[in-house]
């Protein structure tokens, strides 16, 4: 099964790095979080990827390009102009770079992959986002219920403490970012039938508005409740805190042995 990432967007939120480079290339422990999003789908022996570029999509292409060289020991003869690899510690991925548009739509992007997916059952997400969900158990679920679309739906952690105050102004409990306002989200790691490309019109199409409505509207989406770690990259607040979980080695989403 193949897995589609969306890394097209402008991540314009994230402005201190996104103006260099796009924003699943936005490093966490010297990796990029897109890297980090496929070790995930890796670790449960999903190696071939579809990633869908728009803004600085090069930066991406070249990150892959060089990726074998930059996990390997390599000799190079100047006299024959030959160079050889040996020792490599790359993963044993395939990865589909594909050109979608600069402006294009998150769901006129994910249209671009109906080439590579063809008439299979895929995986998708975003660039941003990580998780330490069970990719397997995820796919499980959707096989079960046999629809169309399988979202993961997470409650993201809240940014203040929270008081739990009596009437006479005492502070029965206090929690220390709790869990949000009790309300689900969409936190991506989807699992789609083929017949989801048929539901995105052009290239402006926003996936998480019409197609998703209308699944849902046709009982053809379900979610699976998460209810371990996620989090998405969307500021550079964000993006400091997953480096400091990377850097203590307590980073929850690393479900991957070195």
């Amino acid at each position: 099964m193949k897995v589609v990432i969306l890394a097209g967007g402008f991540g314009s939120r994230l402005s201190e790095e996104t103006h260099l480079k796009p924003k699943p290339m936005v490093a966490i422990g010297g990796k990029p979080i897109l890297w980090h999003i496929m070790k995930t789908y890796s670790s449960f022996g999903f190696n071939e990827f579809v990633i869908l570029l728009g803004y600085k999509g090069y930066a991406i292409k070249e990150f892959f390009t060089n990726y074998l060289i930059h996990q390997s020991d390599i000799s190079v003869d100047l006299t024959d102009n030959k160079i050889e690899i040996s020792q490599s510690k790359a993963e044993p991925w395939k990865v589909h770079l594909l050109e979608t548009g600069l402006n294009t739509m998150t769901g006129g992007r994910i249209k671009y992959a109906k080439k590579c997916v063809g008439k299979e059952q895929f995986l998708l997400t975003y660039g941003d986002g990580v998780a330490d969900i069970n990719i397997n158990d995820l796919i499980k679920y959707h096989n079960v219920h046999k629809k169309k679309i399988t979202m993961t739906a997470v409650q993201p952690e809240g940014r203040y403490g929270a008081l739990s105050i009596g009437r006479d102004g005492n502070v029965n409990k206090f929690m220390e970012k709790p869990k949000g306002d009790g309300s689900w989200i969409n936190g991506g790691y989807f699992v789609c039938e083929p017949e989801v490309f048929e539901l995105i019109t052009d290239d402006s199409t926003v996936f998480e508005q019409e197609p998703l409505m209308n699944m849902a509207n046709a009982g053809e989406l379900f979610a699976y409740k998460h209810d371990g770690f996620w989090a998405c990259m969307d500021t550079l607040r964000d993006k400091n805190k997953l480096c400091e979980l990377w850097d203590t080695n307590t980073a929850p989403w690393k479900v991957w042995a070195d």
